[in-house]
């Protein structure tokens, strides 16, 4: 980037800048712009103002034309910089919300954040960050896995059964095999 400006303070802003300078209860910042807008009104080269307000020559730059747009106002203030990318809007944060708490798609157990940000057309980390924001961890939920035994409804209704309506002078027993993780 050249230098593209050319800095010519009137006296009623020269005053006011070696004001500024001056001042020692000023943020060092305002200090130092000044300074650069002092330094360039004496017709130095950029690389000479730089070395001696002690900056690179893009900030130079950037303080010669924002003195050239916006006057003295300028040098002492910070400009804001919007955000990179908008938040999600509510829909879509109501869309993951609905799918996390829906049946996944297949025969998986749960989505998983890579799934649903494919679905619903947004980054992993988008995902993941409504997850948090919301204290939901799907991967952790403890539900009941589904079988794909074809005989696996007869088995679950005997067995329910026999909890509902044990044979009389019988015991029935549990065992949990520890292999399923279920608690």
């Amino acid at each position: 980037m050249a230098q593209t400006v050319c800095v010519i303070p009137s006296a009623a802003d020269l005053a006011r800048l070696s004001a500024i300078v001056a001042d020692r209860g000023r943020p060092l910042k305002h200090i130092q712009r000044a300074r650069i807008v002092l330094l360039s009104a004496e017709r130095l080269c950029v690389l000479d103002v730089a070395q001696q307000a002690g900056v690179s020559r893009p900030a130079v730059w950037r303080w010669q034309l924002r003195y050239a747009e916006e006057g003295v106002e300028g040098l002492l203030r910070d400009k804001t910089r919007p955000p990179s990318k908008p938040p999600h809007s509510t829909d879509t944060v109501a869309e993951v919300l609905a799918l996390t708490c829906s049946e996944p798609p297949g025969e998986v157990t749960h989505w998983t954040g890579r799934a649903l940000a494919q679905a619903v057309g947004i980054s992993l980390r988008s995902v993941q960050r409504i997850w948090d924001a919301h204290r939901l961890q799907p991967h952790r939920v403890r539900s009941f896995k589904r079988s794909n035994d074809p005989a696996f409804a007869e088995k679950v209704e005997d067995i329910v059964g026999l909890y509902m309506d044990p044979p009389r002078h019988a015991v029935v027993l549990s065992l949990d095999d520890p292999s399923t993780g279920s608690g």
